[in-house]
């Protein structure tokens, strides 16, 4: 039996996969893609590739992993690289997609490290009246297509002033909860690196540690003061994570999910996932939103 892939994926949105290297930017009208396919853009994702939608009139629904999120303009969106994401939109609703590529940030990243929050989850932002994402965003369409003298410079300045009006409206959106800074925040960082490539393999903690070069002990009092949760908990979470999306944009069976997750027994699997959600994954399957 032929199985889909678990996640549609593409370069940008209904493109081909292709290799995403250096300063990679682009820019359209958000018009361009949503209205070619009646508003309605379907569950995908994009393995290098970060967005930042603006949403300048009208509103709708983003389906972000197994999350909800109306929005209403005007606001930003932001997603990360690898989070699988759809919309649904009222009709004729207008704003711009900005999309960074993970290397063009990280050498952003590189020179003011504090842009390197931005995509750390998906997030929605109300902006207010007098922001300048719209007029910075108009000025970057601009230099993108002309070839004017220091047309580089230009186009990085004016994607600074969007990535950095992203990076405040995020912070003062959190103020009430803040971010742990420091050692323990690099950390747990790095532990959920490490865990987005491990997850399935069944590591004990102390492997987790020991490739951190930390004891087990401080890699939980990281994760407890900086996640609210121990990192076994972060591990299981991403694992459930992964089982969502199986069981959501997939046509694998339960087994088989429970197999690509490295379950040995499709029973313990189902007890393993019914005790993270209250439910178990068939429920799970038969009860997912509309179409995302």
């Amino acid at each position: 039996m032929t199985h889909r892939a678990v996640i549609p994926s593409f370069f940008l949105f209904g493109e081909p996969l292709k290799t995403v290297e250096g300063k990679f930017l682009h820019l359209e009208d958000l018009d361009d893609r949503s209205r070619p396919n009646d508003w309605n853009i379907r569950a995908h994702a994009h393995a290098d590739l970060n967005h930042v939608f603006h949403i300048a009139t009208g509103a709708g629904v983003m389906h972000v992993e197994a999350l909800t999120i109306p929005f209403a303009a005007p606001c930003l969106l932001l997603i990360p690289a690898g989070a699988v994401h759809g919309f649904v939109y009222e009709a004729d609703t207008t704003g711009a997609v900005l999309t960074i590529a993970d290397s063009y940030l990280r050498d952003l990243a590189g020179r003011e490290p504090d842009l390197a929050d931005i995509f750390r989850a998906p997030a929605q932002l109300p902006l207010g009246a007098k922001s300048p994402i719209a007029v910075s965003l108009a000025n970057l369409s601009r230099e993108l297509v002309w070839t004017a003298p220091a047309r580089g410079a230009a186009v990085e300045a004016h994607l600074l002033t969007v990535l950095v009006e992203a990076l405040r409206l995020l912070a003062q959106a959190q103020a009430v909860n803040p971010t742990v800074q420091g050692a323990q925040a690099s950390l747990v960082a790095r532990f959920r690196e490490l865990v987005e490539t491990h997850y399935r393999a069944g590591w004990p903690m102390s492997a987790y540690a020991e490739r951190l070069g930390v004891t087990v002990g401080r890699l939980r009092a990281a994760c407890l003061k900086v996640a609210a949760a121990p990192p076994l908990r972060l591990v299981q979470d991403r694992m459930v994570l992964e089982a969502k999306r199986a069981l959501l944009y997939s046509n694998m069976t339960i087994a088989e999910i429970g197999y690509h997750l490295g379950f040995d027994d499709p029973a313990y699997f189902s007890r393993f996932f019914a005790k993270a959600e209250g439910l178990s994954p068939r429920s799970f399957r038969d009860n997912r939103p509309g179409d995302r």
